[in-house]
């Protein structure tokens, strides 16, 4: 990660600012586009319909196959042998996961939007300043975009202080690690501006 992984400072009238390098810019904004495109597209035809008629479409029943999905959709019930409890868990996913999803996607846009908007000081770096609002979308996008990469890299509680955190530079994981490290300073930080 280029810069010194310094993250949000709380603004003077609510919301908060980070100072980002050029690099970091393209990373975050990269990572919140293959977000986007793990998620999937909306249903843009839902915008057209009746509001209460979107609210009860169904979703997909079954969850997803890909790892990294199925942590950012979990099921709602422990999954076990239970007929009952696999077919509640398929109800609930069924009236949920839409609406979680066009949420998430909500969230990983904001990044993207706040990104393209910054206006470049000389070294190619900006500020970037969030609202209180944003910055309750760009949690959400980071919290996903951990979730998501520590999936990719297998990271459980255990790792918290393993291996995985001492790699060596010509590990492939490195990089991984490296941005998985940086979005937590980043979300970390973010929470603190938001406390009172």
């Amino acid at each position: 990660m280029a810069g010194t992984m310094s993250g949000f400072e709380a603004l003077p009238r609510g919301g908060a600012a980070a100072a980002l390098d050029e690099v970091e810019i393209a990373i975050l904004r990269s990572l919140a586009v293959q977000l986007l495109e793990l998620i999937g597209p909306g249903d843009e035809s839902a915008e057209d319909e009746d509001p209460l008629a979107a609210l009860f479409a169904e979703g997909p029943s079954e969850p997803p196959t890909d790892p990294a999905l199925a942590r950012l959709f979990p099921e709602a019930y422990a999954s076990g042998e239970s007929d009952e409890l696999r077919a509640k868990s398929s109800e609930f996913r069924r009236f949920t996961e839409n609406d979680l999803r066009a949420r998430k996607r909500t969230d990983a846009l904001a990044v993207v939007r706040g990104l393209d908007g910054l206006t470049p000081k000389g070294d190619g770096g900006a500020v970037l300043k969030l609202t209180a609002e944003d910055s309750r979308h760009w949690l959400g996008a980071l919290n996903d975009l951990r979730l998501t990469i520590g999936t990719r890299l297998d990271v459980t509680d255990e790792d918290e202080s393993g291996e995985l955190y001492r790699l060596p530079d010509d590990d492939p994981r490195k990089p991984m690690v490296m941005a998985y490290l940086w979005l937590g300073v980043l979300q970390e930080t973010l929470v603190e501006t938001l406390m009172p």
